[in-house]
């Protein structure tokens, strides 16, 4: 049964012709020569810091999964609209190898080795398949011992987005791997986890963008990145407010005076998003604006949204958080059963 919001209202984009601002950028990087990605040790960040070299770079964390195929895909279609640097990375998590090998040095560098060797396999398919998506898109790749939770972590201070994927989403009892709950939950920007629901050959690009908002700091963040992505796409922003995160399906029955006026959570909830969207709508007015209110369950509502929507959009951390808390309960359902691809917004990103 669907449920329908308790309010609805729809801001009417600026009659002008969108411009994305798109542009394809060429580098060194993809030279035929370049057919070995950068293996990075963890002596030369003692002399320089890749991570600060092209903080604008939308970074792409990949194993051999098919849910790395789709963060792929994803990532190269938001780098060539936004003409970023496309920066495929891959961690081996090899800093305690020696330590867990112990008493077999013989056999550690042949296994060290292997492992190397299938990660630079790993980045190069991936690189060939950005550049023939996409011939003039800027591509580099990177290969770090660290483990890819770090790695990632390391990038999100200072890159455009951090993207990976995700195995799950039609499993209501699936739980994401330590991996993309440690990037989502202490990211220091905006991440973006790109299921593999098993029926997605590639991340679609048809619906809406949808943001969840509860008036919070986090919220505001989201609301930000939300409508900049929808100016890019060209398309619908809609913005969802539950106005509690209790479920009043235990109310049944009750007299609705026991809740409060529909009415008055339906201006509350208009307010508190208009007054974030203000500033953000002024600077993109060509973005149409749907806004919904719901009496409660945003987790719910926004995985109702996510099977028609093309990107779904949180704060970390909501009116419910607490100091310490490194993802929120809608966050963290939403990275573990969205049916597209979720972004996690950090206020301090």
């Amino acid at each position: 049964m669907t449920v329908e919001p308790i309010a609805t209202a729809t801001v009417a984009p600026a009659m002008h012709t969108p411009s994305d601002g798109a542009h394809n950028a060429t580098s060194d990087s993809n030279s035929l020569n370049d057919t070995h990605p950068r293996v990075i040790r963890a002596a030369d960040h003692r002399d320089r810091d890749p991570y600060r070299q092209n903080p604008y770079r939308v970074v792409v964390g990949v194993d051999d999964c098919q849910a790395a195929h789709l963060a792929v895909r994803w990532a190269i279609d938001v780098a060539a609209q936004r003409g970023r640097e496309l920066r495929i990375v891959h961690g081996l998590d090899l800093d305690l190898a020696p330590e867990v090998a112990d008493n077999y040095d013989t056999l550690v560098p042949a296994v060290i080795d292997t492992i190397r060797q299938r990660g630079i396999q790993t980045v190069a398919t991936f690189r060939q398949l950005a550049l023939h998506a996409n011939p003039n898109l800027q591509v580099s790749t990177e290969i770090s011992p660290a483990s890819p939770a770090r790695l990632l972590l390391r990038y999100s201070a200072t890159g455009h987005l951090v993207v990976l994927g995700a195995t799950g989403g039609n499993d209501q009892h699936t739980h994401v791997g330590s991996t993309v709950y440690s990037v989502t939950g202490h990211a220091g920007g905006i991440t973006v986890v790109v299921p593999d629901t098993g029926v997605m050959q590639q991340p679609h690009h048809t619906g809406p963008v949808v943001v969840g908002v509860d008036g919070s700091t986090g919220s505001a963040a989201a609301i930000a990145a939300a409508i900049e992505h929808a100016a890019h796409c060209h398309t619908e922003l809609v913005v969802v407010h539950a106005w509690s995160d209790l479920c009043f399906a235990r109310f049944a029955g009750q007299p609705e005076e026991l809740i409060t006026d529909m009415n008055d959570i339906a201006r509350a909830a208009h307010t508190t998003s208009a007054e974030q969207l203000a500033i953000w709508q002024e600077k993109n007015s060509d973005v149409s604006v749907d806004r919904r209110v719901y009496l409660s369950g945003p987790s719910a509502h926004l995985l109702e949204w996510s099977k028609s929507a093309q990107l779904v959009v949180v704060g970390n951390r909501g009116r419910g958080g607490f100091a310490g808390l490194s993802l929120g309960s809608t966050s963290n359902f939403l990275v573990q059963h969205a049916q597209c691809p979720v972004m996690v917004v950090h206020a301090g990103g």
